[in-house]
């Protein structure tokens, strides 16, 4: 037996695109075979494999061919070229609408699903009160599926699809159409028949889904393959190509690749220092200004493992970086860090000043390397990091050199609360029965 549960082989997907509908019918009747659409490339030659009871995901941006290929491994399309080998029964929560039919009613559309992925009728009968319970849909079960909003229909399908104990469970961004409750409950039953050895192959948008649940990650982008691996990393890759950083995407890769294969890359003698800020995404319009007597020259964020990265896990530690270059001589420099919302309110931040360091006087030449390391207690969502070198001049703020929004955070949560940050509320509960 394999160990692999799907295993696709240089699959390509192409599409025949018409700028008009006659010309279609054109290419078909013409004489001498003359073609009248341009070829697009869904995907191509796509190649990874996905073992028995792993959790694998798949991210890219919108376009890169995540949904078809999903489509290819439960056999909605075939591919042009390539192939894909599947060993387990599999059950797929595709997109809204795929496999029911919406003039029979939720219960009708339960036993025609149960029927095209093998169960009998008695099979199915025993499935019935767990899938029922879990949508929780009430009465609207007996009425037709056209009827139902998307979420009541995400319920339903959902959990016709994790109740039938496949062997592979194919999610496509389903869930996020549901309530946040009944997302919190279709994770828990993945993660329940995970843990019995289900094979789990998800396209989501959730970074925070991606990190914690998945074993692997593949990452894709205008239907060709960029890489696969752990999910932290892959999802750091990610934020490049969202940042049109694919210079910077490319050499990470290249470098990683010359590493494994043993290939230490020789540094030609006076090679230029190597900076922080290449390894993460800077705003190309961040507002900067100040009197030029100093220069934040380099930034760098880092994980609590260490990593450069614009990505932060909540609740885990990270540490901001600065290097200051002084063009003339300070008395007492302050340096500086502040986290703003969207929107532009400051959230936190803090300076040497309020910490209490020790910052000594500068001359001109001089280098100051800056850390301020604390735990990220933010909710789960984007952020902007604005930085800078200030003092005191007599009664006088001023301002040396300051970097407005000069790079994003994203944090990554599995546990929001309300509001802006999280208290870390330690949750005590006593039950005294009547």
């Amino acid at each position: 037996m394999s160990e692999f549960a799907i295993e696709v082989q240089d699959v390509t997907k192409i599409y025949r695109l018409y700028d008009k509908p006659i010309d279609r019918l054109k290419e078909a009747l013409s004489p001498r075979h003359k073609e009248y659409h341009r070829d697009f490339y869904a995907l191509h030659g796509l190649s990874f494999q996905v073992k028995k009871g792993q959790t694998v995901g798949i991210i890219g941006t919108n376009g890169s061919g995540k949904s078809t290929i999903l489509k290819i491994i439960t056999g909605v399309l075939t591919p042009t070229t390539g192939s894909v080998f599947v060993d387990g029964k599999i059950s797929a929560l595709l997109e809204l609408g795929a496999g029911f039919n919406m003039d029979y009613t939720g219960i009708e559309n339960i036993y025609m699903n149960g029927t095209m992925m093998g169960f009998t009728k008695k099979e199915m009968d025993e499935k019935l009160s767990d899938i029922l319970d879990f949508a929780d849909i009430g009465d609207f079960v007996r009425q037709p599926v056209k009827t139902y909003s998307s979420g009541m229909f995400v319920r339903l399908a959902f959990a016709l699809a994790i109740n039938v104990e496949p062997e592979i469970l194919i999610v496509d961004e389903a869930l996020s159409v549901g309530d946040v409750f009944f997302q919190a409950k279709c994770y828990r039953r993945m993660e329940e028949i995970r843990k019995n050895g289900t094979t789990i192959l998800m396209v989501t948008h959730d970074m925070g889904s991606i990190i914690k649940y998945c074993d692997k990650v593949v990452l894709l982008n205008r239907g060709e393959f960029i890489a696969e691996g752990e999910a932290g990393r892959m999802v750091d890759l990610y934020k490049k190509i969202l940042a049109n950083q694919m210079d910077s995407l490319r050499e990470e890769l290249e470098g990683a690749e010359e590493k494994a294969a043993g290939v230490q890359a020789e540094e030609p003698l006076g090679a230029p220092e190597a900076f922080m800020k290449e390894k993460i995404t800077i705003n190309a319009n961040r507002t900067e200004y100040g009197d030029g007597r100093a220069e934040i020259f380099d930034l760098g964020l880092f994980d609590a493992r260490g990593n450069l990265t614009n990505l932060l896990l909540k609740g885990e530690m990270f540490t901001i970086k600065e290097r200051i270059r002084f063009h003339a001589p300070l008395k007492c420099p302050i340096f500086t860090y502040t986290i703003k919302d969207k929107k532009g309110t400051d959230l936190s931040g803090t300076n040497t000043m309020y910490e209490g360091a020790d910052v000594k006087p500068v001359a001109a030449g001089d280098v100051y390397d800056v850390s301020f390391t604390q735990k990220m207690t933010l909710q789960g969502g984007e952020y902007l990091l604005s930085m800078s070198c200030t003092g005191f001049e007599g009664e006088e703020h001023v301002v040396y050199h300051r970097l407005y929004d000069v790079a994003n955070l994203t944090v990554i949560s599995n546990k929001n609360t309300v509001g802006v940050y999280d208290m870390e509320s330690e949750v005590e509960t006593k039950l005294t029965r009547a």
